[in-house]
């Protein structure tokens, strides 16, 4: 993505924040003035994995620590169609998946405010596996879930907001913990066929094996998409599991592999389009592409103990890419050269990580609580992480290349304590350590350095009264740099140039006030107004080779979250959230923060079980947002709508038909504005730069059970 688009989004709010945040506290003193007679039992201190799962989302009062917090469960995933592998965290009310250059790269996220880029400052993991990549030759944070298959999710664990003593680096705006399915009931052969050249098939299944079970599945993709230039993407993934016994008692050792390679659908200045140089799905460089490839082993363990609940995660990574990217095109040489611009991100990449914790229990009288430790250490190791110029797909020169070593350790404790049975708290404490290495090709960027931060952590739980209970968070987090912008002295694109070196973290503060109630029968509601201040956002910006520092920047917003079960087969859900976001420190040319989100709605009604038919429909809106400092550029809106429709002609086949874009609406996907120059232009151009979304798309599967 472009520089000028890589200013990272922050929001402040409505003043309908502040009357919420009255009117929650009145609530508060009245509720509590009623006390016991209307107390609903109190709920013990529980892990949120161990809740009984109620219908397609796990957020019943009692189940969270926030108003934010929540759960969504397989059921919900498997009855709502996804146009890509990493929508599933679109379940996460308020945020937003999307993208700008293909199938194979990393999406782009959007949520609290945040134009995440491809991940930045929301953390998400795959059992226990970090998928955010530091230092990363695209972007700090990068967030690749392509290699993910939808149908083995079990369940998505979201929290939102830097209060969490488990949560570090890259969860300032929040995180998702995805964990797979153990076994499945019966093997599962899937088969897509679409529009546009898409085909998919997925064979999966689960045997017994000793005393645990084995799980296997391969997934092999094609799609041409909507493009002139066909995208071409080719993807095959694999998945092998052994796992045996249950909470308390459980281990999993899972095995990975995944490789693509695509044609990129990078995004157009809109005056090639109405100029008609090229189509709405036009390429002004064809060469651009990527291959990418991922492989991973871990092992996830829990068991009782005299304590209480030892967890280990343990994990290997080892990641590849290639890519390929021209946004500015003919910029940097002649006008009718229009892939002068041209230049390839490339990396090679081994993790090695751990994370462990011990939970234990303690009777105070009738006071519970709850202990944890815990400690998180993580290395990665780059060989080599590099920028290159690149003509027709093609490396033709070396602009940095380093080799990095970067390691982290994280230590955290966290009591969770009922005092009362309508009062709980939960302290944290977190502090981090990072040790950076550097070795590039330009000397002066060479270096070492080192960071720690302590992070403390409060949240309050008030209630149930009325089956309605209420919350308060605080919490400081932070924001890890690329460990290049923490030893570099010179502009990589231009070494005579001096630069300033980067902070390796910096400081995120949060607040959040809220509120979840089940007072009308069916229906789970949560309120929640929220804050984020951050210190700055000083990201390593890949495509330019440069670290580039914002300014200190503010967030706040609200959100309302709604899911009805109407009844065994019928659910609907409606989330809405509202956001503003400014840099706090003054600048001629604007505080408005470039991409940050400010309204997002999403509609959904899901049917299961409905005498053999199931189905879904799902509005998504994504409202418009400041493209440039001083809002005089602005994004257009995106409203889009996917349709499901599904029959079980017996309990071995299944029939699905899914329905993208419902309405064939004209939108994009994303925009930013910057400067590029087309051929047969003398200088460049500020212009817009959109990638739309794709049109109508029909795709049919056909699921059978062995």
């Amino acid at each position: 993505m472009p520089s000028r688009a890589r200013h990272p989004l922050p929001p402040t709010t409505p003043r309908l924040a502040v009357n919420t945040t009255v009117t929650l506290a009145i609530a508060l003193l009245s509720m509590q003035a009623r006390a016991q007679a209307q107390d609903a039992p109190a709920q013990p201190v529980s892990d949120l994995g161990n809740v009984v799962v109620r219908s397609h989302y796990d957020n019943a009062v009692g189940s969270s620590d926030a108003a934010s917090e929540g759960a969504v469960t397989a059921r919900l995933l498997a009855n709502r169609p996804t146009l890509r592998p990493a929508e599933v965290l679109e379940f996460v009310p308020g945020l937003i998946v999307t993208q700008h250059s293909g199938g194979g790269k990393a999406n782009q996220y959007f949520l609290r405010g945040f134009n995440l880029d491809h991940g930045t400052d929301f953390a998400t993991y795959v059992d226990g596996m970090p998928i955010n990549m530091p230092t990363h030759a695209h972007g700090h944070g990068y967030s690749d879930l392509n290699w993910l298959i939808p149908e083995l999710v079990q369940r998505i664990n979201y929290r939102k907001g830097p209060y969490y003593a488990e949560d570090g680096d890259f969860s300032s705006a929040g995180s998702a913990r995805i964990r797979l399915m153990d076994s499945l009931p019966k093997g599962l052969f899937n088969t897509t066929i679409g529009q546009d050249g898409y085909r998919r098939a997925l064979v999966a299944n689960s045997t017994a094996l000793t005393e645990g079970q084995l799980l296997y599945a391969v997934e092999a993709l094609h799609n041409d998409g909507p493009w002139d230039h066909p995208e071409d993407l080719r993807k095959l993934n694999g998945l092998l599991r052994y796992s045996m016994g249950t909470p308390p008692h459980r281990t999993s050792l899972t095995a990975m592999a995944y490789d693509a390679r695509w044609n990129s659908t990078d995004q157009i200045p809109l005056r090639a389009i109405e100029s008609g140089l090229v189509g709405r799905y036009g390429a002004i460089d064809p060469s651009d592409g990527g291959r990418t490839a991922r492989q991973s082993l871990s092992l996830d363990t829990q068991h009782a103990n005299d304590w209480g609940t030892f967890k280990l995660n343990a994990y290997a990574i080892h990641s590849r890419l290639k890519l390929f990217s021209n946004f500015e095109f003919a910029n940097d040489d002649e006008p009718g050269n229009a892939g002068a611009s041209q230049f390839e991100q490339a990396e090679r990449r081994n993790v090695l990580g751990l994370a462990m914790s011990q939970q234990w229990g303690v009777h105070f009288g009738d006071i519970e609580t709850t202990n944890t430790v815990g400690l998180q250490a993580r290395h990665d190791r780059l060989r080599p992480v590099g920028l290159y110029t690149a003509q027709g797909g093609e490396r033709t020169g070396v602009i940095q290349e380093s080799r990095v070593r970067q390691s982290s350790i994280g230590l955290y404790a966290e009591n969770n304590t009922r005092w009362l049975p309508w009062l709980r708290s939960v302290v944290g404490l977190r502090t981090d350590h990072y040790d950076f290495d550097v070795s590039s090709s330009i000397a002066a960027n060479s270096g070492q350095a080192s960071a720690n931060l302590t992070s403390p952590k409060l949240s309050l739980i008030f209630g149930p009264w009325a089956k309605t209970e209420y919350f308060f968070n605080a919490g400081q987090g932070f924001h890890s740099n690329d460990a290049r912008g923490a030893t570099a002295t010179v502009d990589a694109a231009s070494p005579t140039t001096a630069v300033d070196r980067v902070d390796p973290l910096v400081r995120s503060k949060g607040l959040e006030a809220g509120l979840r109630t089940e007072i009308i029968p069916g229906l789970q509601s949560s309120l929640a107004w929220w804050q984020l201040e951050l210190g700055s956002e000083l990201v390593f910006v890949g495509d330019a080779g440069t670290t580039e520092a914002n300014r200190a920047s503010k967030r706040q917003g609200i959100e309302w979250n709604n899911h009805y079960v109407a009844n065994d087969w019928l659910q609907f859900d409606l989330d809405l959230a509202a956001s503003q976001a400014h840099f706090t420190q003054p600048a001629d040319e604007g505080n408005h923060i470039p991409g940050a989100l400010e309204k997002v709605a999403s509609l959904g009604v899901t049917v299961t079980d409905l005498k053999g038919w199931n189905g879904a429909f799902q509005l998504r809106y994504f409202g418009p947002r400041p493209l440039i400092e001083d809002n005089s550029v602005r994004s257009k809106s995106t409203m889009l709508a996917y349709a499901r429709v599904g029959y079980r002609f017996s309990p071995a086949l299944k029939l699905d038909v899914d329905v993208f874009n419902l309405f064939n609406r004209k939108a994009n996907d994303i925009e930013y504005y910057y400067a590029s120059r087309l051929p047969g232009e003398a200088a460049a151009v500020d212009d817009r730069h959109i990638h739309p979304v794709e049109p109508r798309n029909l795709r049919v599967t056909l699921s059978a059970s062995f």
